[in-house]
């Protein structure tokens, strides 16, 4: 019934995540279309915050079915505001049977298989299954053949065989120019140093600090305060310059930094000063490159091609949180097994419980506090914080390569003209904000 309900959810949750990212892609210019962002992750971060920190501490006394329950009363009310404020001024033209014709029926299903496969093998590979074990490796390299080989083969085969695949999910030209493929690029990244510095960073927390899961949400707050604020400077200033490029060089810059100080991080000993600082640092990159993500994939691609851009990007970046969690839970524990092997003098009790792979499991301040001996504590704590060293140094790595992705965008300055059929329906007057897409403007794009 949890798997079902979670699939269920799933759904829902990505159609969300997908509809937000379009509808303000249709009723703003890509000129503002940074500044709007912006806003929206800034209260997307702050919710994916207060999350943690409610649900911990519900998980904490015992409560934990109102970790589901919660979602209830709030999605009544957003469902409750769409009727009243989203009036939308486009009335389609296609009957629902001309509209279920246009979904890409096979590359949806070459899609959905192929990250199934991939998300499938990442949340098992380091725990349950070793990485080179088949139950990780088959579905893993049948997945990313499927997604890196199958599905754009079969997406391009719209121009040479129309009536096979007429309306591609992904259509070729939305990849087909430079800025746009380093804008993907970048925004993959992005997503996965994201997931990874919002992850790990309880981790040491619980482990290392030995904080409680509601003390660790608590002390996650500087990143939530000053990723939105930055998020929402820098799309004012992309609003106001049209460009882009210097947000994605500046906040990969300061992530890549930030990054690898965090490195710095040595245990229970730590300041609270230190991990605050570092905490800023890595929310200010993560907060100036997120709002210049959107703008960057669809600045040399016209208004008409906002949805599949913006279904694209979306992926994209949902694709990056499964890695963000994959990549460091692999890095994190087999670092993590190397120490143990390494060093003869770590207690047996302590030695077989951690073996296996299931150090990032045990992460919390209840197993650490689990050992009698105050010196097998220590042991453990010295463990998991050398061990969260190489994961923040490979963290790097995925920063340097957005910021030399960075090169490869043009120079572009965004549009200030919003050409599009949706927008928004102006009751108070009878009239519509949707403005047409020209044909001499549609020549000139193509």
């Amino acid at each position: 019934m949890l798997l079902v309900g979670r699939g269920i959810q799933g759904v829902g949750a990505g159609g969300i995540n997908m509809l937000v990212d379009l509808i303000i892609c249709d009723l703003v210019p890509l000129r503002d279309l940074g500044s709007k962002m912006g806003i929206l992750f800034a209260l997307m971060t702050i919710a994916s915050a207060i999350g943690p920190l409610i649900g911990g501490a519900l998980a904490e006394h015992g409560a934990w079915r109102w970790i589901f329950y919660l979602n209830l009363p709030i999605g009544a009310s957003a469902l409750l505001l769409l009727f009243i404020f989203l009036r939308v001024s486009h009335k389609p033209s296609l009957t629902p049977r001309e509209q279920l014709r246009h979904i890409d029926l096979i590359g949806n299903t070459i899609l959905i298989a192929s990250t199934t496969l991939i998300q499938y093998a990442l949340t098992y590979a380091g725990s349950r299954y070793a990485w080179n074990d088949p139950h990780t490796t088959i579905p893993l390299a049948t997945g990313l053949t499927a997604l890196l080989i199958l599905f754009p083969l079969f997406e391009r085969s719209s121009s040479s065989s129309p009536r096979l695949c007429p309306h591609p999910v992904i259509p070729p030209h939305v990849l087909g120019n430079r800025t746009s493929a380093a804008a993907f690029f970048v925004t993959f990244n992005h997503a996965v140093l994201a997931v990874w510095i919002t992850y790990f960073f309880p981790l040491y927390f619980q482990a290392v600090l030995g904080a409680t899961p509601q003390r660790s949400g608590v002390q996650l707050l500087p990143l939530v305060f000053v990723f939105p604020a930055v998020a929402a400077g820098v799309g004012v200033m992309i609003a106001r310059t049209g460009r882009f490029r210097p947000a994605h060089f500046g906040g990969l810059a300061v992530l890549g930094v930030g990054v690898g100080c965090c490195s710095l991080l040595g245990g229970a000993g730590d300041g609270d000063a230190l991990w605050i600082v570092l905490q800023m640092l890595v929310a200010a990159g993560l907060g100036a490159v997120m709002p210049a993500l959107l703008p960057a994939v669809q600045a040399e691609l016209r208004d008409a091609d906002a949805a599949a851009s913006t279904a694209a990007w979306a992926f994209v970046r949902s694709l990056g949180t499964v890695w963000g969690v994959a990549i460091p839970a692999a890095v994190f524990n087999n670092r993590f097994r190397e120490l143990l092997d390494e060093r003869v003098d770590i207690e047996p009790g302590a030695r077989a419980a951690l073996r296996g792979g299931s150090a990032y499991e045990h992460a919390t301040k209840a197993f650490v506090e689990s050992f009698q001996e105050e010196e097998t504590r220590a042991q453990v704590v010295g463990l998991y914080a050398d061990s969260l060293k190489r994961m923040w140094q490979i963290g790097v790595v995925f920063a340097g390569l957005s910021f030399i992705a960075v090169f490869f965008e043009r120079p572009v300055l965004l549009r200030k003209e919003l050409e599009t059929e949706f927008g928004l329906e102006r009751s108070e007057k009878g009239l519509k904000t949707a403005a047409v897409v020209s044909s001499q403007d549609e020549a000139r794009m193509v």
